[in-house]
């Protein structure tokens, strides 16, 4: 006889999609800067605002400040984090380049049939953006992050992938409200380097990656600073 199966708790069932929601509204609001980069964020305002208890607003806060969105002030309470100054940015870029580029030509060297499948059916996941704002980005920002952490984690190295993955880079990346015309540009680079990759060529996965994020840093994102 099969086991039973456990009945489902309905009331965390609800409670869990509860604090989903708010969280994502939140994110939301502090991707498209309604919640002003540094402002200050006010539990019982967002409570009243979405008409919930302040519980789910904390625990959503809870979740933003483990991605870098939000900080929590000692007897102050939370504030929404600034946006990536020129020093931090630069930061971020250096350390992506002797990162990832790695890792692709990594991937490349181990990679398996299944490692292919894995990269294609990500692509297949990835959508150009229907709208400027983070509703509309939404789906292109999700998938970069599974894209770039994929191809961490087909290199092999555990430490490499966490790494990557504790930089939230593509939060703070698209956070930064630049010219968000270029979902096809980057879906185009990531076609290249899924080829390259999926074909075991380690220098093309490398120097496609390198060129990747030299085209994100340079073309893409510096000129905001200048």
């Amino acid at each position: 006889m099969s086991e039973p199966v456990a009945p489902v708790d309905r009331r965390l069932l609800r409670r869990q999609m509860l604090a989903d929601d708010v969280y994502e509204a939140i994110k939301t609001m502090l991707m498209d800067h309604v919640i002003r980069p540094g402002a200050r964020i006010s539990i019982d305002g967002l409570a009243r605002e979405f008409q919930v208890s302040s519980t789910p607003v904390r625990e959503a806060l809870a979740r933003l400040e483990s991605e870098g969105l939000a900080v929590k002030e000692p007897l102050k309470g939370y504030r929404a984090t600034p946006l990536l100054s020129l020093e931090e940015f630069d930061d971020l870029y250096r350390f992506r380049l002797l990162l990832e580029p790695w890792a692709a030509r990594r991937a490349a060297e181990l990679i398996s049939p299944e490692g292919v499948e894995r990269l294609r059916a990500e692509l297949a996941t990835a959508v150009e953006p229907t709208s400027i704002d983070y509703a509309g980005y939404k789906s292109l920002t999700v998938h970069d992050n599974r894209f770039h952490s994929l191809i961490a984690s087909l290199s092999g190295s555990e430490q490499v992938r966490s790494a990557f993955e504790r930089t939230h880079c593509h939060l703070h990346i698209f956070r930064l409200h630049y010219d968000r015309d270029i979902g096809p540009e980057v879906l185009t680079e990531h076609r290249v380097l899924v080829e390259a990759i999926s074909s075991g060529d380690p220098a093309a996965a490398e120097s496609a990656m390198t060129r990747h994020i030299e085209n994100s840093m340079t073309l893409r994102l510096r000129r905001l600073y200048e």
